[in-house]
């Protein structure tokens, strides 16, 4: 039986140790995870300094770490493919291998970025990786670094991300809102958005469930975790925008362009769509349509500050 995501469900009793410091899936957590969930970031934890990841494991001891630490700086990584490959493939096996060695289970976020966008269907847990970016190529291989380090260890690719806290797509498109009279947004990219809350919550309760059940070899490998529903990137900046006028926020209109109109130094991906049967299959889960969550996180962003130099 397939349900949708509960309230927060925290498994009580264990300390979750989150990556990621201020990054906003970190952040969503500790808000949904409450007094389980230990976030740690740099300088603290940083994974270009390995000592500090040796230092916080033995220090604190974890139930069962969730990384979300990466560098994500999508068109920085051309410049410096080192740092990218040390953040988001050395850093992450060096954590596997530490949560090995105390028998912890680990999930490890993370992203669509891992395939080309060309196969023309929702990519599946079984298609082979072919990355076309430096960062989706260290994200690829820091999956497959986390596999061979770690027996407990379980790769969520999400995609698309925005939540209220941290930076995300959805607030640079309300904070563009308040100072142009226009809004050009990419037309022809498919994905999935995924609302911080709802992976959060997944993630809890996925924790929960190694809790309960203690870990399960159907828990192992990897997992594609994300909203319901796909749409362009103009979908969402047109349909947050419109939420946000009728709450008397600016609402220029969202114009459409293509990719070839927008050059990257990483190449784009034109559909990375997910296909998410096997979270389905295996936990019964799946996360709410985009379009369902996506006002409550907007109205929320509302409620904050909105920088608009």
């Amino acid at each position: 039986m397939t349900t949708r995501l509960s309230s927060h469900a925290t498994p009580a009793g264990w300390r979750i140790l989150v990556t990621g410091g201020s990054g906003q899936l970190a952040q969503t957590l500790k808000h949904c995870g409450g007094d389980a969930v230990m976030v740690v970031g740099r300088p603290l934890f940083d994974f270009e300094q390995p000592d500090t990841v040796v230092r916080v494991m033995q220090d604190m001891r974890p139930d069962l770490v969730i990384n979300t630490a990466a560098w994500t700086a999508i068109d920085a990584a051309e410049e410096e493919p080192d740092r990218a490959r040390l953040t988001n493939t050395e850093g992450p096996a060096l954590l596997a291998w530490l949560c090995a060695g105390q028998a912890v289970p680990l999930l490890h976020v993370s992203t669509d970025h891992v395939f080309s966008g060309t196969r023309g269907r929702p990519y599946r847990e079984t298609d082979p990786t072919d990355p076309q970016s430096v960062y989706g190529r260290s994200r690829a291989e820091g999956e497959k670094a986390v596999l061979a380090a770690c027996a407990r260890a379980m790769v969520v690719r999400t995609s698309w991300v925005y939540g209220p806290y941290g930076r995300n797509f959805v607030r640079t498109m309300l904070e563009a809102a308040c100072r142009e009279t226009q809004l050009q947004v990419v037309a022809d990219q498919s994905g999935h958005p995924t609302a911080a809350p709802d992976l959060a919550d997944a993630l809890l309760q996925v924790a929960a469930r190694i809790r309960q059940s203690g870990w399960q070899p159907a828990y192992r490998g990897v997992f594609h975790v994300a909203g319901g529903g796909s749409a362009t990137w103009h979908e969402l900046a047109s349909a947050a925008v419109a939420h946000a006028g009728r709450h008397g926020h600016p609402a220029p209109p969202v114009m459409p362009v293509m990719t070839a109109d927008r050059p990257t130094a990483a190449a784009r991906r034109v559909d990375a769509r997910l296909d998410c049967g096997r979270f389905r299959q295996v936990f019964g889960l799946e996360l709410p349509h985009w379009r369902d969550s996506l006002g409550a996180v907007v109205e929320t962003m509302l409620r904050q500050p909105v920088q608009v130099e």
